[in-house]
């Protein structure tokens, strides 16, 4: 578990916490020359349970802010230090409004150089304290405060003991999730980094992929956890990782490692904001997560202002792409970087660009800001739609067996990689079956319509495969029909005109003659029929069945392509394959016909190609 001590600059932060576990947490050389952390410092505390705890001692200045940030992901603890003889300065409040802001599960005070005054004054601090922050009177049946002196060591050993009393409550069940906050170079063996466990467990000679490049997998080649040498690391613990085949690619601060490569980034997030400043309805911002820090533009969703202290949704348009969660805390700061605006709690990444403020979106938002758990969000987010899997597993970091949990509690469909409910299913096939329907009434010669284009009219902006797999249910539950590939309701029917007929009578004996495809333009030629009006005709005889297309505006009789195709099968039978010169010899056709034919057989399936030669894929499709 990690605690995160922060403060103002030399209110004994860091004299704090040597005294709690005998490490001093500055680490650079020009923190030693001045006397104040710049960067994150760390410091562990072994227990009697065998548990060690994990300090993090975040810079007090306000220069080191983004610094600061970077040590206050993913913790549940914060001491906040101050000193009994300057009592509440600047970063003191500065600090202790993130703490508030990123809502900690706790902020331990402690009031540090307690030598350096009397018991009156240190009463009075507290006083002023619980008077000036309000949220920490009223959580103060939760709070704790320590007074101490690493001079005298008065209140260390109540501290530390209190310390070791802390539940740790971080998620070590959910996909493994680090932050990555420093990256440097040992000799021998190569480039290793540190930083917060978010979430999960990782072990020696796992896999991890970096959040630049999640095509490669990195193998984990040794763990430091909590400053010690150790076989995995869970969530809650500073870990140090030297990673495999990792010299080529370029990590920094502010970059994720995870167990898995379906890791989703977004430019677009909408966020519930508490803001402590009043936020315009569009301004520029600098935003922190984790180790991350970019800028954007903030937009609110249904105000022109927001006051301090009222919770308001807003869009956020980052200048660079973010790997963030449904839940996970932020602070947004002025465009100047002076000021912080604001915290921040994500509730939706990849946000929409349309229809942002309708009410039945705002609406929704409102619903997933005040939902619970996952299970109650992704019922909400099912009621928008249908869903891709992978995306929602990222949201929530829902392993298999919680998601197999949370299908069976809610009963939603899974077809490939999309979710959806039993709404969603029966809107989408009422919508298949209306389309159909007026195709019908719009196009009374035409047998039916092609699947592509029933989705494209029907379900534009479904995705595809989905509502394929929605046609074919109609199709078995005999709502549809389907006659040579086209889609139709199942009582309808086309027939030739009487005109028609007389048509067809002229133009069959011409293909019956010599058993070979003829052009659409041809035929118009020779009949003396417009070639737009023969093309039409020729098209519908192909619905009927009596002609099949090999390629556009060429077609053989139907009964021809199964003669055809019997031959074929017989040759391939008796010698394992055909090959074009033999199929040309045999049926006594020119080249380029017998490719057109061969070439059909192998896209309807009947035939596949394999080099030079053709072997049967489906020998049974053109039997009767």
């Amino acid at each position: 578990m990690i605690i995160v001590s922060a403060g103002h600059v030399d209110h004994g932060k860091t004299a704090l916490i040597h005294a709690l576990t005998g490490t001093d947490t500055t680490h650079l050389p020009e923190e030693k020359k001045r006397g104040m952390t710049i960067d994150l410092g760390y410091a562990y505390l072994p227990l009697a349970n065998g548990n060690v705890l994990g300090f993090i001692d975040v810079p007090g200045h306000e220069r080191f802010l983004s610094n600061m940030l970077a040590g206050l992901g993913g913790v549940d603890y914060a001491m906040l230090v101050i000193a009994a003889d300057e009592g509440i300065k600047p970063q003191t409040d500065e600090h202790l409004t993130l703490l508030k802001l990123l809502d900690f599960k706790q902020i331990i005070l402690v009031i540090t150089k307690a030598d350096k005054v009397t018991a009156t004054q240190i009463d009075q601090l507290q006083q002023t304290l619980f008077q000036r922050y309000p949220f920490l009177a009223q959580s103060r049946g939760k709070s704790a405060v320590f007074v101490t002196s690493t001079l005298s060591g008065q209140g260390i050993t109540e501290l530390r003991d209190y310390l070791a009393t802390l539940v740790d409550s971080q998620q070590s069940e959910q996909p493994f999730r680090y932050a990555i906050d420093r990256v440097f170079h040992i000799k021998g063996a190569g480039k290793v980094v540190t930083g917060t466990a978010f979430a999960g467990q990782v072990a020696l000679d796992d896999t991890l992929f970096l959040s630049t490049n999640l095509k490669q997998a990195l193998r984990v080649k040794n763990i430091h956890a909590q400053n010690q040498a150790a076989q995995q690391g869970q969530a809650g613990q500073r870990l140090a990782i030297n990673l495999g085949a990792a010299e080529q690619h370029k990590i920094e601060r502010g970059d994720w490692l995870f167990s898995h490569h379906q890791a989703y980034s977004s430019d677009r997030i909408t966020l519930l904001l508490d803001p402590i400043q009043t936020l315009k309805a569009s301004q520029s911002i600098h935003l922190y997560h984790a180790a991350a820090h970019t800028v954007g533009k903030l937009t609110l969703l249904q105000q022109n202002v927001a006051a301090s202290g009222e919770k308001v949704l807003a869009e956020v348009v980052l200048q660079e792409p973010l790997f963030l969660l449904f839940g996970d805390k932020l602070i947004l700061r002025s465009g100047d970087n002076k000021q912080t605006l604001a915290g921040a709690k994500v509730l939706e990444i990849n946000s929409p660009t349309r229809y942002k403020r309708s009410e039945m979106r705002l609406a929704y938002l409102w619903q997933l800001a005040n939902s619970q758990n996952s299970q109650q969000r992704l019922a909400l987010y099912l009621q928008q739609g249908c869903v891709d899997k992978s995306a929602v597993c990222w949201l929530e970091q829902l392993t298999d067996p919680q998601f197999s949990q949370l299908q069976q509690q809610l009963g939603f469909e899974s077809v490939r990689q999309y979710l959806f409910d039993q709404d969603y299913r029966q809107q989408q096939q009422q919508r298949l079956l209306q389309a159909v329907q007026l195709y019908h009434q719009q196009h009374t010669d035409q047998l039916g319509i092609s699947k592509a284009r029933l989705q494209r009219m029907a379900c534009l902006k479904q995705p595809i495969e989905l509502i394929y797999h929605l046609i074919e249910a109609l199709l078995d539950a005999g709502l549809l029909a389907q006659t040579r590939g086209w889609i139709h309701l199942p009582d309808h029917k086309i027939e030739f005109t009487s005109d028609e007929q007389q048509l067809w009578q002229r133009v069959k004996p011409i293909f019956s003659a010599d058993k070979q495809a003829l052009w659409v333009r041809d035929l118009g030629k020779m009949l003396a029929v417009d070639e737009q009006q023969m093309r039409n005709f020729l098209y519908k005889a192909g619905k009927l069945g009596y002609l099949t297309a090999i390629i556009k505006d060429r077609f053989f009789l139907s009964e021809t392509i199964v003669a055809y195709a019997s031959q074929i099968k017989q040759h391939i039978q008796q010698h394992g394959a055909i090959s074009v010169n033999e199929l040309r010899d045999q049926l006594q056709f020119g080249r380029k016909m017998t490719v057109q034919l061969i070439e059909y057989f192998d896209k309807c399936g009947f035939l596949r190609r394999k080099g030079d030669v053709h072997l049967l894929r489906d020998g049974d499709i053109f039997e009767a």
